[in-house]
């Protein structure tokens, strides 16, 4: 009997469970999922469009077939030619982190050799190779800085899709 009332409550359940679905903007720079980027509902969103030539931020209220809402514009997707994407982009987050890796470690080495010298020295120096290591790194550091993705531009490859995932 409790097998039956089981396999009756995830009979009835499973319908609900895969109905649900969400709409979303693709942001589409090729056919790799890591290129790929995606807009829901509630969340801000900051472009430029045809009508207007600097940034402007907003949050998506919803997706149509052909517009998107936002709560203080409507938009459609051809009309969108610039995206910022600098806190949106999963790979921007890595490349920060290697940032980040490179910097901390050239600061670490500078700071563990000083601490090194003053101990068994008593007196501040710093090794010429030492010096020449961390200065690459920070080096490395300073130079990555401007490598990120910043921007989505809707033209050539680049491609701003509706999706819509609800069974009506």
């Amino acid at each position: 009997m409790k097998i039956l009332v089981v396999f009756f409550l995830l009979f009835t359940a499973s319908p609900f469970s895969f109905a649900q679905g969400t709409d979303f903007i693709l942001l589409k720079r090729g056919a790799k999922q890591k290129s790929q980027i995606r807009y829901y509902p509630g969340e801000t969103i900051t472009y430029k469009s045809t009508k207007i030539d600097y940034f402007v931020t907003d949050v998506i209220e919803s997706i149509d077939q052909n517009f998107i809402y936002l709560s203080e514009n409507i938009l459609s997707p051809e009309s969108i030619t610039e995206l910022d994407i600098r806190n949106k982009d999963r790979r921007n987050n890595t490349l920060r982190a290697l940032n980040m890796l490179t910097l901390g470690a050239g600061i670490i080495l500078l700071g563990a050799e000083s601490i090194n010298s003053i101990y068994h020295d008593q007196e501040f120096s710093i090794d010429k190779g030492v010096g020449v290591t961390s200065g690459i790194l920070l080096g490395t550091g300073l130079a990555m800085l401007p490598l990120r993705y910043k921007t989505f531009k809707n033209s050539g490859r680049n491609k701003i899709q509706l999706i819509q995932m609800r069974m009506d």
